[in-house]
């Protein structure tokens, strides 16, 4: 049947991000379709746990800024379930500044989350995909501004940029492990990050003028995407992002 393409039974992830938004949605749909799932966020994800059970879904608390709790993630994973299948690159910030005045503090701290710390997960990842045998799959979270420029968040756009760049070029050495990369660019969802935009009526009003669904995504408007890509049925895409954004793009 076609529809077992898509089923995760036996499958493993790391989920960054995972205690709210959007790295939660992708959690739900995971073990939903099947997998395990190894949460990991700055602070607990407890309500996260709460809802999935904690037969399936274990997390690890870590400030993603630094390199250091990578190692920990991975053996977490192969510690808790046996094996690692699936990595999602979910966790990410946002510091909103004008260019002119933007700060090396808010240039470094997104760039460290959203692109360096995403690369060397990425890269531990597929070591232990390596390691295994039998591929996996990396799914990174992209955005809007990978295609766009935006206005107030020059490290954002440059890192989520990177993301879509890094997708194409480990997709291109990686392939050859049976490992596909990919990515997920999100339109405008009603998460923490969006939270100023969507508070101030003009923006808000202005982005959603926009969006030909009319309306803010939501985290379940990303599951399917998610499973597609963490599934048997995208075994044959790599390098690619996904844009899910209710019309945005083709406005």
């Amino acid at each position: 049947m076609v529809l077992d393409m898509f089923d995760l039974s036996g499958k493993v992830a790391v989920v960054t991000g995972s205690n709210t938004g959007l790295g939660q949605g992708i959690s739900k749909a995971f073990v939903e379709a099947g997998a395990k799932v190894i949460g990991v966020s700055r602070s607990d994800s407890t309500e996260t746990q709460e809802m999935l059970g904690k037969d399936n879904f274990k997390y690890v608390k870590a400030d993603l800024s630094s390199l250091e709790p990578i190692d920990g993630i991975i053996k977490t994973a192969v510690e808790e379930f046996g094996r690692l299948d699936i990595l999602v690159n979910n966790a990410g910030i946002i510091k909103r500044e004008d260019s002119i005045d933007f700060s090396v503090e808010n240039w470094d701290l997104v760039m460290n989350v959203n692109c360096r710390t995403l690369f060397f997960l990425s890269q531990a990842a597929a070591r232990q995909f390596v390691k295994q045998g039998g591929g996996g799959k990396i799914i990174s979270i992209a955005s809007m501004l990978s295609y766009q420029g935006g206005i107030r968040v020059p490290s954002y756009t440059a890192s989520k940029s990177a993301v879509k760049g890094l997708t194409m070029t480990l997709s291109n050495e990686w392939a050859k492990y049976g490992i596909n990369v990919n990515a997920i660019a999100p339109g405008y969802m009603a998460t923490n990050n969006t939270q100023a935009l969507r508070e101030d009526p003009d923006r808000s009003s202005a982005i959603l003028e926009r969006i030909p669904a009319g309306r803010w995504g939501t985290p379940d408007d990303l599951m399917g995407a998610a499973i597609f890509l963490a599934s048997k049925a995208s075994d044959y895409v790599n390098g690619f992002t996904l844009a899910v954004d209710g019309g945005w793009l083709g406005r």
